[in-house]
């Protein structure tokens, strides 16, 4: 257990690992040799100092927090990983008390889990709604554009022929179209009925269930109810439609910090977030689980293909 003495230590830690950095930087501007090698006192390897990252069970989620990880790595701070944690009623707990500092969630469904009432559904207002509903000692760093959530999505050359863009541009396709997804989305408030109620868009249903991805390619449903982080849209050229007018409760990737030290971190973190898109979050998963590279290959990547290692 972290106690409110060993946050503030590590507080002072962290904020003397920026100071630390910074003056090394300075002394080498200043040095007479040039050709001098930096030193590593950035580290700020001090008791009680040491950042703690979380991640849930989930392979996506493990590579966000990687890149957590090594950016603060890179920054000077000292990282302890704890990943593979499970779900929110596991690692909820010890990000709520401290134990845990710094947790890649996504906003719509972490605001729901505190506020299952919530009417948001658009990223900026979910982002809103979820800061006003955090507990007390927790803080919503930056959102990212990368979202892991429900959509409509359509194969490339679909979206080509008939002009889509947004799950609006439906409605100007000729003949009946077919939606498949699981078997309860035929009743969800994001199902045909509201598709119908929000953009105009008439739509049979077809419980397709594991196989939607593979019935959209065979052509048996015209549109799929697939994650947005899902690999395939990359490898099977897929394009989830936009959706402007929330049919869908936003999920955008975003960093849960203790409060105690989530000005320090942001300094790193929300640069990460404003790199992150929605093409790159699946890219990163791609590479991570049909390509079998792990998640600290992948985020070591991804950071100096964005300048941020």
């Amino acid at each position: 257990m972290i106690t409110s003495h060993n946050l503030g230590r590590k507080r002072a830690a962290l904020a003397g690992a920026i100071g630390v950095g910074l003056v090394a930087a300075l002394a080498g501007c200043a040095s007479s040799d040039p050709l001098a090698e930096p030193t590593d006192d950035a580290s700020a390897e001090t008791e009680g100092g040491a950042v703690v990252v979380g991640s849930q069970a989930y392979p996506s989620n493990e590579v966000i927090a990687e890149i957590y990880a090594q950016a603060l790595e890179g920054a000077g701070f000292e990282v302890e990983r704890q990943f593979n944690i499970g779900q929110r009623d596991a690692y909820l707990p010890s990000l709520e008390n401290g134990e845990i500092d710094l947790f890649p969630e996504y906003s719509g469904n972490l605001l729901q889990f505190y506020d299952e009432d919530t009417e948001a559904r658009t990223p900026d207002d979910v982002y809103a709604g979820l800061t006003e509903a955090l507990p007390e000692g927790l803080v919503a760093l930056e959102q990212s554009t990368a979202t892991d959530q429900d959509s409509y999505t359509v194969t490339a050359d679909f979206a080509e022929e008939n002009g889509l863009v947004t799950i609006a541009d439906l409605a100007g396709v000729d003949g009946t179209l077919t939606l498949g997804g699981p078997a309860e989305l035929e009743e969800r408030p994001y199902g045909p009925q509201g598709a119908k109620e929000i953009y105009g868009v008439d739509l049979d249903f077809s419980a397709t269930g594991d196989t939607t991805v593979e019935d959209l390619l065979a052509g048996t449903i015209d549109v799929a109810n697939v994650y947005t982080s899902d690999p395939r849209i990359e490898t099977q050229d897929l394009v989830p439609l936009e959706d402007p007018d929330g049919l869908f409760l936003a999920s955008n990737v975003v960093p849960i910090a203790s409060s105690d030290v989530a000005d320090e971190l942001a300094a790193v973190i929300d640069p990460v977030s404003e790199a992150l898109t929605p093409e790159g979050l699946v890219a990163l998963n791609v590479q991570n689980t049909d390509e079998q590279r792990s998640a600290a290959e992948v985020a070591e990547e991804w950071l100096a293909d964005n300048g941020l290692n």
